[in-house]
C-alpha cells in the first residue's frame, strides 16, 4: 500500500481494472457489464463511454468541441472512460516497464497533460481526472520523488489496478469484497 490510500492490497471494492489487459475487455467479462461500440452498459443502463487513442477525438466531433482551436496537438490516452454519472472523464495512462528506459520521464507530464484534456472538455462542462496505471516496477524508492509529484499536481496513479469504485463505475454485488 502506498501513502495516502493509492494502490495496494486493502483497497475496498473486490473489483479491480487488471492493467493486463484494457478498459474495454475487462468490463466486458464483469457480471452485469457490456460494452457495445465504446458504449458500456451495467444491467441494461448506459453508464460509461470508453474511448482508445483516436476515438477521443471523434467523440469530441460528436460533442461539438473543435480541438484544433483549443489545444495545438492531439494528445492521445492510451485508455480513457466518460462517465455518465459523475460527469468525468477519466484518461488512463498505463506505464509498464522492466528496465530503465524513457517512460521515467513521461510520468512527469501528468500536469501538463491534464491541463490540456480540461481545456479540451471545458466548452462542454465535463470534469477530468488524470490516472497512472503503473507497473510495480515504480515502486522502486527511485521514484518517490515523481510518484510524490503526481500526487501534488492533482494527478493520480495505481499499481497493477485501478479500482472501478475509483472510477464510479457501479461493481458487481458478486464482486464486492466480504
Amino acid at each position: 500500500m502506498i501513502k495516502n490510500g493509492k494502490g495496494g492490497g486493502n483497497t475496498k471494492t473486490g473489483l479491480i481494472f487488471e492493467g493486463k489487459t484494457d478498459l474495454s475487455t475487462f468490463l466486458s467479462s464483469q457480471p452485469g457489464y457490456c460494452v457495445n461500440d465504446g458504449i458500456v452498459f451495467y444491467n441494461d443502463e448506459k453508464v460509461a463511454r470508453i474511448f482508445k487513442k483516436h476515438s477521443f477525438y471523434k467523440y469530441l466531433k460528436e460533442i461539438g468541441v473543435e480541438w484544433e482551436k483549443i489545444i495545438s496537438k492531439k494528445l492521445l490516452p492510451d485508455d480513457s472512460i466518460y462517465v455518465i454519472v459523475n460527469n468525468t472523464l477519466f484518461i488512463i495512462e498505463c506505464k509498464y516497464q522492466q528496465v530503465e528506459g524513457s517512460v521515467d520521464e513521461k510520468l512527469q507530464t501528468c500536469d501538463f497533460k491534464k491541463k490540456q484534456y480540461q481545456k479540451l472538455m471545458a466548452p462542454v462542462n465535463i470534469d477530468v481526472e488524470y490516472i497512472y496505471l503503473l507497473s510495480d516496477w515504480f515502486r522502486n524508492s527511485k521514484y518517490k520523488d515523481v510518484l510524490d509529484y503526481i500526487i501534488s499536481v492533482r494527478c493520480q496513479y495505481y499499481f497493477e489496478y485501478i479500482p472501478l469504485s475509483k472510477l464510479g463505475l457501479p461493481v458487481p454485488p458478486s464482486n464486492k469484497e466480504e
